[in-house]
């Protein structure tokens, strides 16, 4: 596959929970190219979590290769990982995430400072992506001045300020109204056709619908990877 920004090759993940011994990834083979937009589903138990925490570089597989834009973070340490996370990867979380007592444009800013960045570039940065998700009039509001569509928009923020490859996005409607869930998936659809890489983690069908690729596990295994020849084309902003 050309221009895979990742490729996971036969990998596991084995907890021991006291003596019992629990296969959460089963031989997981996974490649994804640049600009893709893929859906990971599955219920509770599936593996879709531990799946999720792997591709962010969160935690690191059992047995089995991660090649992440071509450097192997399988077997990277902890300070490694959180080097390849802060520069590779953008989170949008369900919780949103944002630290309350900080403004929208320090939130978004929050990750090039560990970047080394100096404060007239983050702020610059932080500046240009905050409209470029229709909150130019909210830079200086804090978390509790801001609707709940308005905080998600703001992690989007962050998470596209370090120009990252992937946006790995964690049930990031679970905490929104129908309407306003609508408005953050258009804004998703505007982020890939912008050339992002997104993968969306979701046990909601009519979520996973909007993406392009939709990939089901059960019992840590992949159950089905498919097109997704009809994707739903969310309200646009508004």
């Amino acid at each position: 596959m050309e221009n895979k920004v990742i490729d996971i090759q036969d990998i596991s993940k084995v907890y021991q929970v006291g003596t019992q011994t629990v296969h959460a990834l089963r031989s997981i083979t996974l490649e994804i190219k640049k600009n893709e937009y893929v859906a990971l589903m599955g219920p509770s138990g599936s593996g879709k979590s531990t799946l999720m925490n792997i591709l962010g570089c969160l935690d690191t597989p059992t047995t089995g290769s991660y090649q992440l834009s071509g450097q192997d973070v399988s077997k990277m340490e902890d300070n490694q990982l959180a080097t390849i996370r802060n520069k590779e990867i953008g989170f949008v979380f369900q919780t949103f995430n944002l630290m309350p007592r900080y403004t929208a444009l320090e939130n978004v800013a929050l990750p090039l400072i560990y970047a080394g960045k100096k404060k007239e570039e983050r702020d610059a940065r932080g500046a240009e992506v905050l409209t470029m998700v229709d909150l130019a009039n909210r830079m200086d509001h804090k978390p509790n001045e801001l609707s709940g569509g308005q905080r998600q928009r703001v992690a989007v923020a962050r998470a596209l300020v370090n120009h990252p490859s992937i946006i790995l996005a964690d049930e990031p409607t679970g905490n929104l109204d129908t309407k306003t869930s609508h408005e953050i998936m258009g804004l998703f659809e505007e982020i890939h056709s912008n050339g992002n890489t997104i993968i969306l983690v979701t046990h909601e069908e009519d979520i996973a619908q909007h993406a392009h690729r939709i990939v089901r596990l059960r019992d840590g295994l992949i159950e089905s990877d498919e097109v997704n020849e009809n994707p739903i084309k969310a309200t646009q902003r508004v």
